[in-house]
C-alpha cells in the first residue's frame, strides 16, 4: 500500500527494473535538488537526509527518512539572494559543510559555511569559509567525509584565470577547528592562472573550462585526491603534503570525447577507477558522455577498459532535456552509506537512475534501472536524475534537479 502511495505521489515510472518505488517528497513544492546529499544520524537517533538545492530561492532542506516510505521536510532553508546558489553539502557527525556558488564573479555570499546540525530542526552557523575575489564565484564542490578537512572546488580572492572559465581550483580546508577554517594547501592545472609559467591549455570544442569539480578522498588513502577537472581530465593527486598537492597521474579522453570530468571514484580492492564526464546541454548536443572504468593498478599509467552500457540514444537524446552521465554514489565513508565495488549507481538526467554490475569490469552490465514519470511543472519536459545516495541497508535515494523531489527505491536484485 506505501508503494502505491509513492506511485500516486510521484506517477507511474516510465520504466523500473530490479528495485521498487517506496516513497517520495516534493520537498514542499521546492524538489529541484544539486549534487549534495548526505544522510545524517542525529543525536535522538533520526535518520536525516540533508540536501542542497539545485539553486535559489532555497539553500538546503532535511528530510527525515527514518521510515524511508514516508519522507518528511523538517527543515528547509533560504538564500540570500536569486543570485547565488548551494550546490553541494557533506555531513559528518553533527557538523554540515555547504558549499556556496555566486552566479557571477566578485559577488557574495562565496565560500563555504559549517553548521551544528545536532537538532536538524534549527541548524545553527558556526563559521564561514570566505572565497570571494574579483574573479570567483566562491565554491561548486565540497568533500568533507573525516571530520578534519574539506577539500573542494573553489575560487579565492588572490587568484586571477586566464579564462573566466578557469576559475575553479582545487583547495584544502582545515576545520580541526571548525569555528576557524584555514587553507591547507591548493593545487590548479598549469597554465589556467595569471603568472604561470605554463601555457594555457587548449580549449574543446564545447568549452566548458579547465577547473575543478569533485575532490574525492577517502580513509584507505588518506595521501591521495581522486579530482575531477572537468575539460583537463581527472587525476590522481598525492597530498602527503597537503600544503603541495602533486599530480601522479592523468586520465584525459578530452578530445576527442567533448569533455567535463565530473567524478573519479576509486575502487580500492578492485584497483580501478570509475570516471563520470557530465552532460551539459540539452537534447544529445554534447554526447557522448559516458562512465569510464579505468584499470589503476599501476596508478602512474591509468588504463581505460571499459564504459558501463547506456540508454539508446535514440531514445533519450530528444526526449527532453539532458541525456548523459552525471554523478555516483560515492561510496562515502561513513556507516549510513553503502560501499561496493561491485555496484555502480548513476544516474543518467532523462535516463534516470541505473545501477550497474561491474563484477566483470571488461563486461559491466546494467542490473536495474528507475526512469521517473515526467515532474508536474518540469521544464525539461522530463524527469532530470542529478544526484544518487545509496544508505547501507540498500536504499536507494535520488532526486530531480529541477521540481521532481525525492524518490526513495528499494533494491531487488
Amino acid at each position: 500500500m506505501l508503494a502505491d502511495a509513492a506511485v500516486d505521489s510521484a506517477g507511474k515510472p516510465d520504466l523500473i527494473n530490479g528495485m521498487r518505488l517506496i516513497g517520495h517528497d516534493l520537498l514542499a513544492g521546492f524538489g529541484g535538488v544539486g549534487e549534495g546529499m548526505s544522510l545524517q544520524r542525529a543525536p535522538d537517533g533520526r535518520r536525516i537526509m540533508w540536501m542542497a538545492h539545485e539553486g535559489p530561492p532555497k539553500n538546503f532542506t532535511g528530510v527525515d527518512v527514518t521510515d524511508p516510505r514516508n519522507p518528511r521536510v523538517v527543515v528547509q532553508t533560504d538564500l540570500p539572494h536569486n543570485k547565488v546558489r548551494s550546490n553541494s553539502l557533506e555531513t559528518v557527525g553533527n557538523i554540515m559543510a555547504v558549499a556556496y556558488q555566486t552566479y557571477e564573479p566578485g559577488l557574495k555570499p562565496a565560500g563555504i559555511e559549517l553548521f551544528d546540525i545536532s537538532v536538524p530542526e534549527n541548524p545553527r552557523s558556526i563559521s564561514f569559509f570566505d572565497c570571494s575575489g574579483p574573479y570567483s564565484r566562491g565554491v561548486h564542490q565540497v568533500w568533507f567525509v573525516d571530520g578534519e578537512y574539506i577539500h573542494c572546488a573553489s575560487g579565492a580572492a588572490d587568484l586571477k584565470p586566464r579564462n573566466q572559465k578557469d576559475d575553479q581550483v582545487y583547495r584544502i580546508i582545515d576545520v580541526r577547528d571548525p569555528s576557524k577554517p584555514i587553507e591547507a594547501g591548493r593545487w590548479w592545472q598549469p597554465g589556467t592562472m595569471d603568472g604561470d609559467d605554463a601555457a594555457p591549455p587548449t580549449r574543446l570544442a564545447i568549452d566548458s573550462g579547465v577547473r575543478a569539480h569533485n575532490t574525492n578522498v577517502y580513509p584507505e588513502r588518506p595521501d591521495r585526491c581522486y579530482l575531477g577537472y572537468i575539460d583537463g581530465g581527472g587525476y590522481v593527486m598525492d597530498i602527503s603534503d597537503k600544503s603541495r598537492p602533486k599530480v601522479i597521474s592523468a586520465f584525459n579522453p578530452n578530445p576527442p570525447f567533448p569533455g567535463f570530468t565530473h567524478t573519479v571514484m576509486p575502487l580500492f580492492s578492485r584497483e580501478l577507477l570509475v570516471v563520470t564526464h557530465e552532460c551539459v546541454h540539452d537534447n544529445g548536443l554534447d554526447w557522448p558522455k559516458l562512465n569510464w572504468l579505468v584499470d589503476a593498478r599501476k596508478e602512474d599509467n591509468l588504463v581505460p577498459i571499459s564504459t558501463l552500457p547506456m540508454p539508446p540514444v535514440e531514445e533519450y537524446a530528444r526526449k527532453g532535456g539532458r541525456f548523459g552521465c552525471h554523478n555516483l554514489h560515492e561510496n562515502p565513508p561513513r556507516d549510513t552509506a553503502l560501499r561496493s565495488d561491485t555496484l555502480i549507481f548513476s544516474t543518467m538526467f532523462n535516463g534516470g537512475l541505473r545501477v550497474h554490475d561491474i563484477n566483470n569490469p571488461l563486461q559491466p552490465r546494467e542490473v536495474a534501472a528507475f526512469v521517473p514519470a515526467t515532474p508536474k511543472g518540469s521544464r525539461a519536459g522530463t524527469a532530470q536524475i542529478n544526484d544518487v545516495y545509496v544508505d547501507e541497508n540498500g536504499i536507494v535515494y535520488c532526486v530531480d534537479r529541477h521540481i521532481g523531489g525525492l524518490y526513495v527505491l528499494e533494491l531487488d536484485i
